[in-house]
């Protein structure tokens, strides 16, 4: 079973998850949004160096605890790494009150069907024993739409589903994250199938279990009600998607009962050249204006 204490806070917390999952494909661009050029670093060892330190100023920051931020996602590497001398997800529990998660995709498929499924992830199992073991909550996976397509998102929402099983009989928490592209000309009508398909396969499950979701923001202001409402969904959160903190904190505060897990709009103002007092103003500026929209419904 879950841990019920951090279930707990995941379910009434009054905040947001923090989404520290850039992978090996993101890492460029996020160091260099951070002001760190590829003519800082030599090699992929050399990248995820630097993209830890700049996780670990962030989580270390006076702003970053469980009142505001109530669960964090990781990257494997950070898993496996330190913050402050702690195991990540230990810091992340014991010192800030913060419930930590584990990204678990590979990537993505080439799309079809107007979708992009997740690549297989070999030695699943394994990993998920690990990150019990590390005293990780739950997981997220991403697979992507990018067209109203009823067989390619009926595809993906099975895909996540049963992806969602496998976790769960890990005694983790799956984060189930079906990303409707925002640039898309049919994004309402997508969003109508996708929230269709997951309510078939939330009243198809059987037994205690329950699972969150991650979603693209949407095109109407509380479409996603009866998911957040339904009694197999612990939480849903939202994706920035692109859109900027600023659009994002908007629209996000229109919907009910949504909270934000954002990446690029957590860090968005952040630089390796700001001093300390200058980063810990500007990412608990940040901090406050993402819980304060992820609480406004």
């Amino acid at each position: 079973m879950p841990d019920q204490t951090q279930a707990a806070r995941i379910r009434e917390g009054r905040g947001f998850i923090a989404a520290l999952d850039q992978s090996g494909g993101s890492t460029p661009k996020a160091l260099r949004l951070y002001g760190i050029g590829e003519d800082r670093y030599s090699g992929e060892e050399e990248m995820f160096a630097l993209i830890h330190a700049m996780r670990e100023r962030i989580v270390k920051a006076p702003d970053f605890t469980g009142d505001k931020v109530i669960g964090a996602i990781l990257f494997e590497q950070t898993m496996d790494r330190e913050f402050d001398g702690m195991p990540a997800a230990t810091y992340l529990w014991e010192q800030r009150g913060v419930v930590p998660f584990l990204k678990i995709d590979k990537g993505l498929e080439d799309e079809a069907q107007g979708v992009q499924l997740m690549k297989p992830i070999p030695g699943l199992d394994d990993t998920l024993a690990r990150a019990k073991e590390k005293g990780i909550f739950g997981t997220k996976e991403r697979s992507v739409v990018n067209a109203a397509d009823t067989v390619g998102i009926d595809a993906i929402v099975a895909q996540q589903f049963e992806l969602g099983r496998q976790v769960l009989s890990h005694d983790l928490v799956p984060i189930l994250e079906p990303e409707v592209t925002i640039s898309i000309p049919d994004k309402a009508e997508a969003e109508a199938l996708l929230r269709a398909a997951i309510l078939s396969r939330l009243e198809a499950m059987t037994g205690d279990d329950q699972i969150m979701l991650k979603l693209t923001l949407p095109e109407e202001a509380g479409f996603y009600g009866a998911l957040i409402d339904h009694p197999r969904v612990m939480k849903v959160v939202a994706l920035s998607g692109g859109y900027s903190r600023e659009e994002a904190n908007a629209r996000l505060a229109q919907n009910r009962g949504m909270v934000a897990s954002f990446s690029r709009a957590l860090t968005e103002g952040l630089s390796d050249d700001q001093d300390d007092a200058t980063f810990e103003r500007t990412i608990g500026a940040t901090i406050d204006s993402i819980r304060d929209a992820s609480v406004a419904g």
